[in-house]
């Protein structure tokens, strides 16, 4: 849509809001919009055939909203543009069958920092007896080369098994595996897992395996933002990751006071020693403040543990609402309310980022009176109080959930709930927070509630969230090498689609590849005249490859009289090859041409680039092997990569020369225009009135 003042719909939500198409849209002073349709759109445009499709403008200056969640929280999901592949689906069920059968500690072990999970040697052993029972192994050895599909299945059956849980990392609706968001909490349809690990979860949840997919076009929001000329954006927890903006996109965090001063309190943490004790502690905590009427908002890691509170929370007989992915279509009406006297609302962490809720509930479905009443109630009584069950990763995602109390000046309170099994104490503050445990004397029913706990916890998530910095990082080194390749391949295709002089182009093509065949065929210092004649024959061979060769008395007579050199035998070749381009050219037309030159090299391009991109990942999954042999794995991977960059430029050049001298223009066949009758209409028995003399029905009639 455009913004047009003077744009009447009938529905009046549509007023002021014209329908246009993408590249209207982009032609706009400011276009507002989703950052995933801002990727893709880039994407597409590097895809298309003709320039009139593109859509984008040149990429001037981005204001990204909800800033730290685009380019920090979803900068380790790239955007994929894929199509199908053709592989089976069916061994994903298999290897689902056969991983369940494992047991953890014993057979497998998970490393829950990293997010790993690895074969023991038991395991291994087990293993490599029920896939050679399967019939599925090629050798005895599980991880020799030849079993490499083996174990590609494995380690996807393995990891969805042991790492991916259900309702906490992803939800089965409607026969479908949809991933749940870790940092919003939300559903996120029609994005799925790569590397074969969303079948293996669909094939462990037993629902329809999708086809796999290959990767047409991939970028990731870190190297997509980071092409615009200027880049700004807009949060209200950018503090936390002030490092990685200015790191990694050279951008300065500025804190801006708040509008009205912040009253909010914030009591320290409790921790307690096991989950149910916490939660009994949770439960207590809000049914004293229910029964006082001060409404409040309680924060779930996942839909998993939303679900286990509202559970005690009905056993204990206390109203309440549930918010989170599985029924996001509620979302609206449940925020609404969440602000009158005594409501309870349990949520993701949905009612996180973004979300405001009234004190007294939502003015617009209430009488004022009645609605003014209830909200100086409810500020006489505190305001909003938020209840968090456990802490997220990163402190930025507390700060969100603390900062739905307290709003605009309104008074509110908040805290965290702990125990030494959340995963983020196991993870990383596990034995830090015990020891003060252990320190102060606390029993298993007793919490700690103490600034030093509270540190402890920030402690750990400060870890936490260097952990994933390091990651992003990381990923951000590794991801630069195929950007540069991105660009010289998105910039080849631009000048192509700009009307580049694509003859001169190809025919140096041509030549290379003519000389690149000479060097191959005749380059053996060879005194043998009879293999110098076998070379000969062997090169012509190859050249009939690339454009009709029939005998050439010239080259073939001259060459096998030894009167024509390695170089000049190139020449000849090339001026033959030239010659022949030309008589193509004449025969389709200039115009036709310059298309089929266009097309064979974008054909060429995209088929080509298509294959690079899984060679690369294929590459960065088995890279970190390679430190094994005390080497560095980022310099093997820049090496190996450019070598693969190599490979794709004479692959795309090899496939332009091969191509453009057997293309041909199709010709569409004018459609045959039948006659319209205008009259009677013709009975079946009637004279055919076509004048054959027969009946209509044993004639045209037919």
């Amino acid at each position: 849509y455009i913004y047009d003042p003077d744009y009447e719909s009938e529905d009046q939500k549509w007023n002021f809001l014209r329908p246009v198409t993408r590249r209207q849209a982009y032609e706009a002073d400011v276009t507002y919009g989703t950052n995933n349709e801002f990727g893709f759109d880039y994407l597409r445009d590097n895809m298309v055939l003709d320039l009139s499709q593109c859509t984008q403008r040149p990429l001037n200056y981005a204001i990204v909203d909800e800033v730290d969640n685009i380019l920090i929280d979803e900068a380790r999901t790239p955007l994929i543009i894929s199509g199908a592949a053709e592989e089976a689906t069916q061994r994903y069920y298999t290897f689902a069958r056969l991983v369940s059968r494992l047991k953890k500690d014993e057979d497998y072990t998970v490393d829950e920092r990293t997010r790993t999970a690895n074969l023991t040697e038991i395991g291994m052993t087990r293993m490599e007896k029920m896939l050679k029972k399967e019939g599925l192994l090629k050798s005895p050895d599980l991880y020799d080369s030849s079993n490499y599909f083996v174990t590609q299945y494995l380690e996807s059956a393995l990891k969805a098994h042991a790492l991916f849980r259900r309702d906490k990392d992803y939800v089965v609706k409607d026969g479908q595996v949809i991933i749940v968001d870790e940092f919003t909490g939300r559903l996120m349809f029609g994005r799925r897992y790569s590397e074969g690990l969303h079948q293996a979860i669909e094939a462990k949840e037993k629902v329809k395996i999708q086809r796999e997919s290959v990767t047409l076009a991939t970028i990731t929001f870190q190297n997509y933002f980071r092409m615009y000329q200027k880049l700004a954006g807009m949060t209200g927890t950018a503090a936390t990751e002030a490092e990685e903006f200015h790191k990694i996109y050279k951008l300065e965090v500025v804190i801006i006071p708040t509008n009205k001063p912040l009253i909010r309190s914030e009591y320290p943490d409790q921790i307690y020693k096991d989950e149910k004790t916490k939660f009994a502690a949770v439960v207590k905590e809000i049914k004293q403040l229910h029964e006082q009427g001060r409404p409040v908002l309680i924060g779930t890691t996942s839909i998993e543990k939303s679900e286990y509170l509202s559970d005690l929370l009905r056993k204990n007989g206390i109203p309440h609402q549930v918010l989170n992915a599985k029924n996001h279509e509620k979302e609206a009406a449940i925020i609404a309310q969440a602000g009158q006297p005594g409501a309870v609302t349990v949520a993701t962490n949905m009612a996180g980022r973004g979300v405001d809720i009234i004190l007294g509930g939502n003015p617009e479905e209430r009488d004022e009176a009645e609605w003014r009443e209830e909200h100086n109630k409810v500020v006489e009584m505190g305001g909003l109080h938020i209840v968090g069950t456990e802490h997220h990763e990163a402190r930025r995602i507390d700060n969100q959930l603390r900062g739905r109390a307290g709003r605009q000046g309104d008074p509110g309170s908040s805290r965290f709930y702990a125990s030494l099994e959340d995963e983020i104490v196991r993870r990383f503050g596990g034995d830090r927070v015990k020891g003060l445990m252990q320190w102060a004397g606390m029993d298993e029913n007793s919490p700690i509630e103490h600034s030093f706990a509270t540190k402890a916890m920030t402690n750990a998530q400060v870890q936490t969230e260097g952990h994933h910095f390091n990651i992003r990082k990381h990923l951000v080194e590794y991801d630069d090498v195929i950007n540069k390749h991105r660009e010289v391949i998105y910039a080849e295709r631009r000048k192509i689609l700009s009307g580049a002089d694509l003859k001169a182009n190809i025919i140096s093509m041509v030549r290379d590849e003519i000389q690149s065949l000479v060097a191959k065929r005749l380059s053996s210092d060879s005194y043998e005249l009879e293999e110098e004649q076998s070379n000969l024959s062997g090169l012509l061979e190859d050249v009939s490859t690339i454009f009709p060769l029939p005998a050439h008395p010239v080259i073939a007579s001259e060459a096998k009289q030894s009167q024509l050199d390695d170089k000049q035998i190139a020449e000849k070749l090339t001026d033959y090859a030239i010659e022949l381009y030309n008589q193509r050219e004449q025969e389709l037309g200039p115009d036709n041409m310059r298309m089929a030159e266009r097309l064979v090299m974008l054909r060429a391009i995209d088929r080509l680039w298509m294959y690079h991109l899984t060679a690369m990942e294929q590459l960065r999954q088995g890279i970190g092997l390679r430190a094994v042999g005390q080497e560095q794995p980022l310099i093997v991977y820049k090496r190996e990569g450019h070598a693969l960059f190599e490979a794709l430029l004479a692959g795309i050049q090899h496939d332009v020369v091969r191509s453009i001298y057997h293309i041909g223009i199709a010709k569409e066949a004018p459609k045959k225009q039948e006659a319209v009758l205008v009259g009677k209409k013709v009975g079946r028995n009637d004279p055919c009135p076509c004048g054959s003399g027969k009946k209509y029905k044993h004639c045209c009639g037919k």
